[in-house]
């Protein structure tokens, strides 16, 4: 189905089934929400998945970019948002996915596109960190914080807290309690590698908060990934 759909939409008869992205408006829809494939390529902002005899092009999220390079080859599930790049009033539409590797990082994507002057690219290139942790600055309203990232500066950060900040309470993982927001970003890697590899989302949250609490030296998402591992066999 997957497939077929987007044959139809690579052939541009997409207007019933796909809303617009204007320059004035972002508006996503998920008429593909899910896709799982070999990784075939990682490049600077995107990735390519193959499904079958179909190869897909994936815009994703800066954060996510160092730890997909290491799972190439591998089969990987992303959670997607479609839509439309350019303007209609120009003739010049382009179709696009953008995948996230966890439900919560795409609910945070969609929030984050709603402030004003901030597009899907613009945002993906801002997400250098992982979405818990922008989320938590936004709630604690740390514009410095915010100010750091790729492609917002003051004003934006501003505009950033005044429209969303107690708005992200999902998008920060409520489930995940307070150490979301005291994971490092190679922690969160860490936990998306294990639930990549079949492990529940809080139980990966669960076991890399033990591992790392064990070791407090470890500070690479692969040493985290097998420290977990090896606590979870030991019981």
């Amino acid at each position: 189905m997957i497939a077929r759909r987007w044959l139809w939409f690579g052939r541009w008869a997409f207007a019933a089934d796909f809303q617009l992205l204007t320059a004035s408006a972002n508006i996503l829809d998920t008429m593909i929400a899910r896709v799982q494939g070999i990784l075939g390529a990682v490049y600077e902002n995107s990735i390519e998945l193959s499904v079958g005899m179909i190869s897909y092009e994936l815009l994703v999220a800066a954060a996510d970019i160092k730890g997909l390079q290491v799972q190439v080859g591998q089969r990987i599930e992303f959670f997607t948002i479609d839509y439309l790049e350019g303007s209609p009033g120009h003739g010049s539409l382009t179709p696009r996915l953008i995948g996230f590797l966890t439900p919560t990082d795409r609910d945070f994507f969609r929030l984050f596109v709603t402030v004003k002057g901030i597009g899907p690219r613009r945002a993906l290139r801002a997400m250098v960190h992982s979405a818990a942790r922008i989320a938590g600055a936004i709630n604690q309203r740390d514009a410095k914080f915010l100010v750091s990232l790729p492609e917002i500066g003051k004003r934006t950060a501003e505009q950033i807290i005044a429209e969303l900040s107690g708005k992200l309470d999902m998008a920060a993982g409520a489930p995940e309690s307070a150490a979301a927001g005291a994971r490092t970003d190679e922690q969160e890697r860490a936990i998306v590698a294990l639930t990549q590899l079949g492990e529940k989302r809080l139980e990966a949250q669960m076991l890399v908060d033990r591992a790392c609490r064990a070791d407090p030296t470890l500070t690479d998402a692969s040493a985290i990934t097998q420290a977990a591992y090896r606590l979870k066999a030991g019981g």
